[in-house]
């Protein structure tokens, strides 16, 4: 075991530009969603420099993709095709809305959703792909936006790990799809804490968002009480959720925001001095982003190569006792009980997942580690690949 401090594996970096505006908030007496929250919304917008997109802040990624296709009409009878190398939230909202999941496996290469998967997976009973940009890698949007064009259907991305990331020289956000849905969760490219942020140029669905993301109220919070109508005078229109970002939240993001590509460019030196010094090990790197194009670098998946002496989990068990936090990003939806029995899946269905799944791990990649951070863990990654145990 190490005698060093535990290395953690993801830790926010918090400012005092935001602790002001969290004590700005408490004392300003709106701590739910108010002036903080629509400020928030519209410096995101800006942020993406997109004057046609319209930015609605939500309590989580999770609430905000349920949000969108909710929005889109997706519902019972429908599919929605997505990557079984995702977190669950990516699927678990097509249930939501009691619609069918259509898992595809991923480039071996990118560890993104393979376009060519997405097509041969469309039945008529298709109506929507939610490609995500693993690790802060942008998904082969062309082809997937294309695929969606010639067959009718609507198109979420699951940004969660892609601030900013570009493809095509544009920001993800920007992009062709219905929605982009981006997440400000406390390991994430900027966090509130738990929040996130969906964008789209469709007014519809936008206003459909607002109205769903608190209760089914035709009226926001904000502007009932701040306008010259009775503040208590409100419609309930729909069933709606209980999903919007509170001002104490939103205050965090403000600011986060405005270092979003610092922290990028932070995240980026790190993979850098991971992958020159990673060099010439039995391990394969995580892919840079094309030449021209932005990685946001939200993970740095390492995967062990076939010769590395070493099974996968008993490498990050020697990394735990160096002191060094990782993760595994992730158990593929393939193989959870849920996902498994309710469609009858086999890993043989998902070979490129399955295949990096099995060698794969996370390394600490995150703006407060400094030098000797990362050295540390370079030290540890050389050293927990000759261990003896």
């Amino acid at each position: 075991m190490s005698d060093r401090p535990f290395l953690p594996f993801a830790l926010p970096e918090i400012g005092e530009a935001e602790i002001a505006e969290v004590v700005d908030t408490l004392r300003s007496g709106w701590v739910t969603t108010g002036p903080k929250a629509r400020r928030f919304e519209q410096d995101f917008a800006a942020f993406l420099g997109d004057a046609s997109l319209e930015a609605v802040a939500v309590n989580s990624a999770t609430a905000g993709l349920h949000l969108a296709l909710e929005g889109l009409g997706i519902g019972p009878g429908d599919e929605v095709i997505t990557t079984t190398h995702t977190f669950t939230a990516t699927a678990e909202v097509v249930r939501y809305l009691g619609a069918d999941v259509v898992l595809v496996d991923i480039d071996p290469a990118t560890l993104n959703i393979d376009p060519a998967r997405v097509e041969a997976a469309i039945t008529p009973a298709t109506r929507a792909i939610v490609p995500v940009h693993y690790a802060g890698l942008a998904a082969p949007m062309d082809e997937i936006l294309a695929i969606a064009r010639r067959h009718g259907l609507k198109v979420v991305e699951d940004a969660a790990h892609a601030l900013p990331a570009t493809h095509g020289g544009a920001l993800v956000g920007t992009l062709g799809s219905d929605a982009t849905v981006f997440s400000f969760y406390a390991n994430k490219t900027i966090t509130t804490g738990e929040g996130g942020m969906v964008v789209s140029r469709n007014a519809d669905l936008v206003k459909r968002m607002k109205v769903m993301r608190l209760h089914g109220i035709s009226r926001d919070a904000f502007d009932r009480f701040t306008s010259t109508a009775p503040a208590w005078a409100y419609e309930i229109v729909a069933p709606g959720f209980k999903y919007n970002l509170t001002d104490i939240a939103a205050a965090l993001g403000i600011h986060q925001l405005k270092r979003a590509r610092e922290f990028r460019e932070t995240r980026e030196a790190v993979a850098r001095r991971y992958r020159e010094a990673m060099a010439g090990l039995p391990v394969l790197a995580p892919p840079d982003a094309p030449d021209g194009e932005t990685h946001a670098w939200h993970l740095y998946v390492l995967r062990l190569a076939d010769d590395a002496g070493v099974a996968r989990d008993r490498y990050i068990e020697r990394l735990f006792a160096l002191g060094i936090g990782v993760s595994v990003h992730y158990i593929p939806l393939h193989l959870h009980p849920y996902w498994r029995e309710r469609y009858g899946l086999r890993a043989e269905q998902f070979p490129h997942s399955q295949h990096a799944y099995e060698r794969m791990l996370s390394l600490p990649i995150y703006p407060k580690m400094g030098e000797a951070d990362v050295d540390r863990v370079v030290h540890a990654v050389r050293h927990a690949l000759v261990a003896r145990d």
